[in-house]
This record gives C-alpha cells, structure tokens and sequence, in this order.
C-alpha cells in the first residue's frame, strides 16, 4: 500500500511547486517551522498539501510543524492515524520533522498519548525549540482553571522574547461558519496582554485568515491544510488578508526580532506573505 501511495504522490500535483519563489530570508541561524490546522482526513487534498509541504522543505528546511486541531476526522485506530497523518507526511517524519500538535473539536483527547503528536500526554503544554522562542499549545475545547493557571505562570516564567500561543479555536475571525470564539476571547486575551503574547495560531475555519493586529497582537487562522470551506471569508474590517479558494498552509521563519511568514496554497502558490517586528509598538506587517 505504501509504494502505491508514494507513486501516487509522485504523480499527484505538476511541479508547480519547485517553480515558485521562496518568500522567506532563509538565514542560516533562524528557527523555520510550518503551520497546518484541520488536517486528518485522508482525502487527496491532504496527501496533495503535504507533497507541497515536502516540495518547500527541499528550498526552506523547516525544524517542526504546528498542527492546529481537528488532526484525526471520523475512526481514530491505528489505521486510522496511518491513513490521515503518517502517510501523507511519510517523508516528513522519515526526515525527522517533528509535528507538535493542539486538540480540535472532532478529536479525541486520547491522541495527547500518540507519540508522533509530541504531545507528552497533555492538553496542554509548551516547549522552546531555539533561545528566546516558546510556543504554548492549549487545549480550546476545555479551558478550565487548572489549564488558565498553568498558562499564567508558564507565561510569566517563560523569559522569551517570543510567546507564540496555538490553539483550535480562532478568537478573532471573519468566517461566516463559525465565526469568532468570543467567550473563549474574553478568558484568554487578558492573560495575552499582561504577558506579551505576540502572536497566536488557530484553526476550525477551514480557510487561511490573517487578522489585522488586535490590541498588539497578531492572530493567524490556518484550518484549510486538507478541508476547505470555499467563499466562506465574509467581508469585514478584520481581515488583513484572507484566502479561502484553496487548501494552504503556512511556512514561518523567526530571525531576532523578526518574524517572516508565507502563506501557499496547495498547488505551490504565494497567498500571503510579509513580516512582523517584535519590539514594542507591534507595527503593522510590511513586505520582506
């Protein structure tokens, strides 16, 4: 099955690809990682977005990728999570690419215990890839007050530079589905601000949204990597850019006090790109 699979992928998209221009500095001490939410379904879309994602590898060599919930659709056995994760990013993980993951509403908490999820068996946990970056993942679907109170202190000890928050469900979005998880805004956001969150990352939507900076901190909605809910952005004042014609995903590069991002649609093209200054002030993203 897997020789079938890999012929397929070979043959699934034209090499679109390796023609598009890398939107990124790529220097040679910054962290790059990729970004990918509502991914588990198994279907051509998703095997289709990770030979992308394999295709950019090969130009922008990321560390890890954040997966943003939602990762195991329907029937969560071994099959399963073979099916919809380690097929299509086969070669992503026989490289070495860690995927850390964040709980959506259509998983079952039981995958924290999955190994390639990276996830130590918790809701809810940070780790720091590189001096100065933490990411704290968070588990939207139950946020009670023993996880707030980890998120405080985790937030306040944590000494980054960088505070990068991900997680399911968007604060702060333009989709006519769902729409912004406002409850869930005013528990979170006053914990953001007081530690200097700077950038946070969720899914559910199944389009790619980047937010105009809301009270100084930038929100990135990345939930069409394998699902897509076409024409679904409505037009509002929130949105900086959006795209919701294709499947993407997101490719991110952390260089001192700078934060570079790309955002490529599934067959290899740039939707989205530009950079984000770190000190205080958070002025808007210009072009790299």
């Amino acid at each position: 099955m897997r020789s079938v699979i890999s012929l397929w992928l070979a043959l699934a998209l034209p090499q679109l690809a390796w023609s598009q221009k890398l939107a990124l500095p790529d220097k040679p001490d910054s962290l790059h990682f990729a970004v990918i939410g509502d991914t588990g379904t198994g279907t051509k879309s998703q095997y289709e977005v990770g030979r992308t994602l394999l295709q950019f590898r090969a130009k922008f060599p990321f560390q890890f990728v954040l997966m943003l919930g939602d990762n195991i659709y329907g029937n969560e056995e071994a099959k399963d999570f073979e099916k919809k994760f380690e097929l299509p990013y086969k070669t992503l993980l026989d490289a070495g690419v860690k995927f850390y993951a964040t709980l959506g509403n259509h998983d079952d908490p039981n995958q924290r215990f999955y190994k390639l999820f990276n996830m130590t068996g918790e809701r809810y946990y940070s780790f720091r890839p590189k001096a100065g970056v933490r990411f704290f993942a968070l588990d939207s679907n139950y946020m009670d007050k023993a996880q707030l109170e980890w998120l405080n202190k985790e937030l306040g000890s944590s000494g980054s530079e960088w505070k990068i928050c991900f997680f399911h469900h968007p604060l702060y979005s333009s989709g006519e589905k769902h729409g912004p998880a406002v409850e869930l805004r005013k528990i979170l956001e006053p914990i953001f601000l007081q530690h200097d969150v700077s950038v946070v990352f969720a899914g559910h939507e199944h389009f790619y949204e980047r937010l105009k900076p809301q009270k100084g901190i930038y929100h990135f909605t990345e939930g069409g990597s394998a699902k897509l809910r076409e024409g679904n952005l409505a037009k509002t004042d929130l949105t900086a850019k959006g795209f919701d014609q294709d499947n993407s995903f997101m490719l991110i590069e952390i260089a001192g006090d700078q934060l570079y991002f790309q955002t490529i649609s599934r067959p290899g093209q740039t939707v989205d790109s530009g950079v984000i200054e770190r000190p205080k002030g958070k002025p808007e993203p210009r072009s790299p």
